[in-house]
């Protein structure tokens, strides 16, 4: 029983360290079944910038599915300050009419602590449990973290950070490129008139998370619905025009690179020419040619004669008749 359980406890580090290694990070970590060692390892990388794609502990998903939860009610309009425990969820049901479910429905956490949380939705179960159809990861935005769902009978999308993020943080500029490929459309863009079940999740490593959760009727702020209608329009064609803008700036970019690269072939050649001319220009001198010729000159056994006279031994046997001719006188 007990090799059993190191067994299984090695087979779950390997599915960590292999997660965490994995450049596409799709794979999802149940932190409830990791020990202590592994969690500290993993808020580790969560602290160095590396998103952990983390899932809803299994006995939160089966004590909905069978229906042994506590749902407390949200009214639209209102909101509800809370804390919840690592690995556990609180939930809320949310009832709106036909001319609410018209408007839309927003349903926002926050968390002025930063901590770590999922925003859960599920469907009522033809046998009265609760099944998980939609998740909503927390992020920072600001000084606060949150996340939220939007069903304004328009296609909204969420952000998937984990979308080749190893990658990216290796290549600044493939980072940009990338930057709108984690966009992907929420399954779900209205609700029907009835009641809606919600929950927030505690995520963190070590301590609980708080949190609060509003929900809202979009009757009352169609500008912004408008507003968020055209940013979500303007993001998904800006991706299309960065994936063709990357092919144009990497056939530039190429192109830079050959140019750059002669630009330093051609001055390194224009300056070993410049070189070797000044070389050449230096070996017009007298001393650079009586350097030359010293050898052929202390070779030479007799004084060289100019116009018939010693050059060297002249002098002094000139002074000497000089001298001679002034005793005379």
């Amino acid at each position: 029983m007990e090799t059993h359980k190191m067994d299984l406890e090695d087979l779950r580090n390997k599915k960590l360290l292999w997660a965490l290694e994995s450049k596409d990070m799709d794979m999802e970590i149940d932190l409830s079944s990791l020990g202590t060692f592994n969690t500290v390892f993993a808020a580790l990388f969560s602290k160095l910038g590396v998103p952990i794609k983390t899932m809803v502990s299994a006995i939160v998903l089966e004590e909905a599915l069978y229906g042994n939860v506590t749902v407390e009610p949200l009214p639209l309009g209102t909101s509800f300050s809370g804390k919840v425990d690592r690995h556990c969820a609180h939930f809320f049901g949310v009832t709106i009419s036909d001319q609410q479910a018209q408007a839309g429905i927003v349903i926002r956490v926050t968390s002025a602590m930063r901590s770590k949380f999922k925003l859960l939705y599920f469907e009522k179960e033809a046998h009265g449990g609760y099944g998980l159809t939609l998740q909503e990861e927390s992020e920072k935005t600001g000084k606060v973290t949150s996340a939220g769902m939007y069903f304004l009978h328009f296609q909204v999308y969420r952000m998937n950070l984990t979308v080749n993020v190893l990658e990216m943080a290796k290549d600044p500029e493939a980072a940009f490129f990338k930057s709108l490929e984690g966009l992907q459309p929420c399954e779900v863009s209205e609700l029907e008139a009835g009641t809606h079940t919600f929950a927030v999740y505690g995520d963190n490593f070590f301590k609980p998370a708080t949190y609060t959760i509003e929900a809202l009727c979009a009757n009352s702020y169609e500008d912004t619905k408008g507003k968020l209608k055209e940013i979500e329009s303007k993001l998904l064609a800006k991706r299309n025009d960065l994936r063709q803008f990357e092919v144009e700036y990497k056939k530039a970019f190429a192109h830079y690179q050959e140019v750059t690269n002669r630009y330093s072939h051609e001055k390194q050649y224009v300056a070993e020419l410049l070189k070797q001319r000044n070389h050449i220009q230096s070996s017009f001198t007298i001393n650079s040619s009586v350097i030359n010729s010293k050898e052929d000159a202390s070779s030479s056994s007799s004084a060289p004669i100019l116009n018939g006279s010693p050059s060297v031994k002249g002098k002094s046997i000139k002074r000497k008749w000089f001298n001679l001719n002034r005793r005379d006188k």
